[in-house]
């Protein structure tokens, strides 16, 4: 974990395409991660209990409305090469990293919903898959166009051959990826709103897509909760122990990392902590569809608890910077510390409702 300050620091380093590759080929708990997975186990999947809507869904895959949103207006580089020459060093700072996160992050889906589809032939699952990577491709050609304006492009097919792959059972990936595609769009739609009221904070053109935009992360998310729902047993039980780690992971990586990039909420006329309660307000809201449990964020337990990761998360970055034995006894402690911290939160009392009948819910945010 990062403070602030080293978030700057790391970031304004960044001044070549080989320090965007360095950038976005680390790995740790706050950034994102590539994926592989049983395909066997994917292979299987039987959508047949939520045939209906699975139909119906494919069939806004096949009509593509997004096909030319990911298209640059003439407009667009001449308005993005002025707003970077105004931002100050430190949201320039947190901007780069924010697009070097969001483009390894979309292309992360990209790999892992291709490399699904290559190795099945289950047509129902490969179908979805080949549409979800479509998507993702777009995106992340469309974040890295802006990174090339920057003339810090990323070498995405590198990437794909040198980041580190992580191995997760196919019910991970179900709740982990659709929780990464529904709070990216609880993200972006709230981003979107706050300067669709404010359009002198939109200091950056690419804000203009994410309407759109999220809403194909809504969609992929949507295709999660009808494979999930397909199969009952994912959500009862001993998993529903993994539904409560994977929401405390995903809201907890946000916050501490949205907290180590003040600069560009502020820039926007949003607080970071109350954009996060915001946006962890909506993803709740939506993951009622397919969760039957979800994270009391107001109580006050939980958000001190997010406070907590926060600062241990700043001293475990100072400790790192002094080095030597002590520095090194500091992190041994700082570590337990955050799995004390972060096992507390665990153990809060969830809220449980029913699932309803139908699955499918609408971009409504």
């Amino acid at each position: 974990m990062s403070a602030s300050h080293t978030v700057h620091a790391d970031a304004a380093t960044i001044e070549s395409p080989e320090d965007v590759a360095r950038k976005a080929r680390t790995s740790n708990m706050l950034t994102p991660r590539f994926y592989t997975t049983d395909f066997a186990a994917m292979d299987r999947i039987d959508v047949a209990p939520i045939r209906a809507e699975w139909d119906k869904m494919m069939a806004e895959y096949e009509g593509d409305n997004n096909h030319d949103h990911f298209q640059r207006t003439p407009e667009f580089a001449d308005e993005a090469r002025a707003q970077m020459a105004a931002m100050s060093p430190e949201l320039r700072a947190e901007f780069l990293d924010f697009l070097i996160s969001s483009v390894t992050s979309e292309f992360s889906g990209c790999i892992l919903y291709n490399e699904i589809q290559k190795n099945i032939s289950n047509p129902d699952v490969k179908a979805l898959m080949r549409f979800m990577a479509r998507d993702e491709s777009r995106h992340a050609g469309f974040i890295n166009q802006s990174l090339k304006d920057f003339g810090l492009g990323l070498d995405l097919g590198d990437l794909k051959r040198t980041k580190a792959y992580t191995y997760f059972k196919p019910k991970y990936i179900f709740y982990a990826t659709y929780l990464s595609e529904k709070i990216g769009y609880a993200r972006y739609i709230t981003i979107f709103r706050q300067l669709e009221r404010h359009p002198d904070k939109r200091f950056h053109p690419i804000f203009k897509w994410f309407e759109r935009w999220c809403n194909d992360e809504f969609r992929h998310g949507e295709s999660f909760a009808l494979i999930m729902r397909s199969q009952p047993h994912l959500l009862r039980g001993a998993n529903t122990l993994w539904i409560r780690f994977f929401l405390l992971a995903v809201y907890a990586t946000m916050y501490v990392r949205d907290h180590t990039r003040p600069m560009l909420k502020n820039a926007m006329g949003l607080d970071a902590t109350s954009y996060d309660y915001e946006v962890f307000r909506i993803t709740t809201e939506i993951s009622k569809q397919v969760f039957p449990i979800s994270l009391d964020t107001d109580a006050p337990a939980f958000r001190a608890g997010m406070t907590r990761l926060f600062e241990l998360s700043q001293r475990m970055d100072a400790a790192k910077a002094q080095g030597g034995l002590v520095g090194k006894l500091k992190q041994g402690a700082l570590a337990v510390a955050g799995f004390a911290t972060f096992a507390r939160l665990y153990f809060l009392p969830v809220q449980r409702h029913a699932l309803p009948e139908q699955v499918r819910m609408a971009p409504a945010w």
